[in-house]
């Protein structure tokens, strides 16, 4: 899939994945409401399988592999989320998945991908020993590799969690997502755009991974040097791929501290009963930091992820 995805790309990837994803639900909390003076709506990809939205991108690039790619297996490599979507949306084919994970990477997410039977290589954590072990592993297998993010086809079922949104509260002002490599924010864009033009579409980003705020005030792609931020998921650059959509269709990119990440975190946890993962809490940590005017708006939350070890990240 080389072209880049429309509204109807994005519907036939929900068609192609509803036999596999769970329709996530979508929660409110007045709670958080009269905080940030607005109505917020989460959808809840925490209640993902394998515990992310990553895992619609994930099923749908495994389903579009012919007969001879999918024998062969895939092959990614990611610190966390869409290793362990990959694994799982493999499993489901019943073919290999081949999965290269930095050292560091938490180790909830290390012990997914092997429960969904993911063969893990691990390399050293900087993103050019990460690709240079997945040429290797390539190399060997003959895998077909998929990327978390710059991915067309990953980017059409990332959006189908929009679609999902937008079909059970269709009259959003404002939808907001986390932003890291641009996966997610660019399948939103697309669906919210082409449903809803008049919807804003806000990614949402921490402080210390600014990369896609410079690189939209920039006008170009400025890649993350160094990235410093308990969200682990969003440690990463945008993508080829994903910065032009996100150029073309964005309304704004926000930024929050660490401490806001923090308190959305427990704001989840403590109002909605809901655990979810730092990168998933940023959007409701913007609004707490009013870098977002909702005032009085009716607002679309993705709540990316849950995947979390509890005791480190609250301490």
């Amino acid at each position: 899939m080389d072209e880049r995805p429309t509204l109807e790309t994005i519907r036939q990837a929900h068609q192609h994945i509803q036999g596999y994803v769970h329709r996530t639900p979508v929660l409110t909390c007045t709670t958080i409401d009269q905080r940030v003076g607005a109505q917020l709506f989460f959808k809840c990809e925490n209640f993902q399988k394998s515990g992310s939205f990553k895992f619609r991108g994930a099923s749908r690039a495994v389903l579009l592999l012919d007969g001879d790619q999918a024998a062969r297996g895939v092959l990614t490599h990611s610190s966390g989320n869409y290793a362990a979507a990959l694994a799982l949306a493999a499993h489901n084919r019943g073919i290999p998945a081949y999965i290269v994970m930095p050292s560091n990477a938490p180790a909830v997410k290390k012990e997914a991908v092997k429960n969904y039977g993911g063969e893990i290589t691990f390399s050293e954590p900087t993103m050019s020993a990460r690709e240079a072990m997945a040429a290797e592993v390539q190399q060997r297998t003959g895998a077909t590799l998929i990327h978390t993010f710059n991915d067309y086809r990953n980017i059409s079922g990332y959006g189908t969690a929009a679609l999902e949104l937008l079909e059970e509260v269709p009259d959003l002002d404002i939808i907001i997502t986390p932003t890291g490599g641009g996966g997610l924010l660019s399948g939103t864009l697309i669906a919210a755009k082409g449903l809803k033009p008049d919807v804003q579409v806000i990614g949402a980003e921490p402080a210390g991974a600014d990369d896609a705020y410079r690189s939209w005030r920039a006008g170009k792609l400025i890649p993350l040097e160094r990235a410093d931020t308990i969200a682990d998921g969003l440690r990463t650059s945008l993508g080829e791929r994903t910065f032009p959509i996100i150029k073309d269709l964005v309304d704004g990119i926000a930024l929050t501290s660490e401490e806001a990440i923090r308190e959305a975190m427990q704001l989840h946890f403590e109002r909605m009963k809901i655990v979810v993962e730092p990168s998933a809490a940023v959007p409701l940590a913007v609004l707490l930091e009013q870098e977002v005017d909702v005032t009085g708006r009716r607002v679309g939350i993705i709540l990316s992820g849950g995947n979390v070890d509890l005791m480190n990240k609250l301490a």
